[in-house]
Order: structure tokens, then C-alpha cells, then sequence
């Protein structure tokens, strides 16, 4: 990778994924805080309890996805160690991304056989 390219990118990702960590930190954190405060004041009923039971259902397999997702990807950066490659070759990049859809496809038919029962 071109040097100056690098100086560019690095700054940017490293940056990116702190902030990216930070504003999902925040939403998590704020959405729990707004819950316990409805709930003390009184405000959850039916229609409330509802809503909250809805939105948990939607991400029950949340965790699963980004687990093969990661697994898989580090499973493709473990094969391209072994594989020689010259720099300008695309295998690595077509290897990750064969390797993360692959694991997202693995998650797809296991929520979709759970969603069949």
C-alpha cells in the first residue's frame, strides 16, 4: 500500500471505530437508562411492555450473527498467513470476503430454519 495512502487511512479508521464504539456505547447505555426511569415512574403498561418485548425479539440472534461474521473473518486472516501472495494480488481481499459471507449466509439459514419452527 502506497505510504501516503496509509498516513490517510489509518488516522481515519482508527478514528472511525473509536467513534463507531463510542456511539453504539452511548445508544445502548441511554436506551437502558430511558427504560429503568419508565419504569420507576410508572409508566410501563401493556402497550409499553409490548413495544420493549418487540424490540428485543427483532435482535435476539444479534450476537450470533456478528460472531460467525467475526469468527469467519478471522478464520480468512488465519488461511491468508499460510497462502504466499505477492503484495498487489487481490486473493486476500476476495478471501475475506468470501469467508464473512460465507459466515453471514451460515447465519441466515440458521435464523431462517428458527423462524420456520
Amino acid at each position: 500500500m502506497n505510504q501516503n495512502l496509509r498516513e490517510v487511512l489509518m488516522p481515519l479508521a482508527i478514528f472511525g471505530g473509536l467513534g463507531t464504539s463510542l456511539y453504539f456505547f452511548t445508544k445502548v447505555l441511554t436506551e437502558y437508562i430511558l427504560k429503568k426511569k419508565m419504569i420507576e415512574k410508572g409508566y410501563v403498561n401493556e402497550d409499553t411492555q409490548a413495544i420493549f418485548k418487540r424490540h428485543a425479539d427483532e435482535n435476539k440472534y444479534g450476537a450470533l450473527k456478528w460472531g460467525l461474521i467475526i469468527f469467519f473473518g478471522g478464520l480468512a486472516l488465519i488461511i491468508m498467513e499460510y497462502i504466499p501472495t505477492s503484495p498487489e494480488s487481490p486473493l486476500p481481499y476476495g478471501l475475506l470476503a468470501f469467508f464473512i459471507s460465507f459466515g453471514f449466509l451460515i447465519y441466515y439459514f440458521i435464523v431462517k430454519r428458527e423462524s420456520d419452527k
